[in-house]
């Protein structure tokens, strides 16, 4: 069958204080928990329904960040829940601490990882949160904030 976007959902930019550049993924968490709550919210939908939910790149960090901001508001995420980063990057053999891009660890486990096993037909349903940092090297260097977004959209297979 063929997957399409079913629903999409434009996040808000949410800034936290965080001032960090080595610590993307608590900067853009909470945009990307601002994003899944508000989804979850006015779909009606639980987090069970879904296949696979996946933010891309908060890292492990942020990804904790992400969970627990969520737990707050009564949203609980299972084994469905993960990162891009995490899934792109083995963290004991390649010693990585975080991820990399948000954009791309987003785009190269949507068109490779979760596209074949829509494919395979393992997975008909997908949360995908695409985060980003709001920032620039002149605004890092003068200690300001660093915000976050994450926009989101639901893929279904057919």
């Amino acid at each position: 069958g063929e997957v399409y976007i079913n629903e999409a959902l434009p996040g808000r930019i949410v800034d936290k204080g965080i001032t960090d550049q080595n610590n993307m993924g608590a900067a853009m968490a909470p945009a990307a928990a601002s994003t899944l709550y508000e989804y979850f919210a006015e779909s009606g939908e639980e987090p069970d329904s879904f296949d696979m939910i996946l933010t891309g790149d908060l890292g492990y960090e942020g990804n904790s960040i992400c969970r627990e901001l969520l737990s707050t508001k009564g949203l609980r995420f299972g084994k469905n829940f993960s990162d891009c980063g995490i899934l792109l990057y083995d963290r004991e053999r390649q010693d990585t601490h975080s991820g990399g891009s948000g954009c791309g660890c987003s785009a190269s486990v949507t068109a490779g990882y979760v596209m074949q096993r829509f494919r395979k037909g393992e997975i008909k349903d997908v949360l995908l949160v695409g985060t980003g940092a709001l920032m620039s090297p002149s605004s890092v260097l003068q200690g300001l904030s660093i915000a976050g977004i994450g926009h989101l959209v639901r893929l279904t297979r057919r």
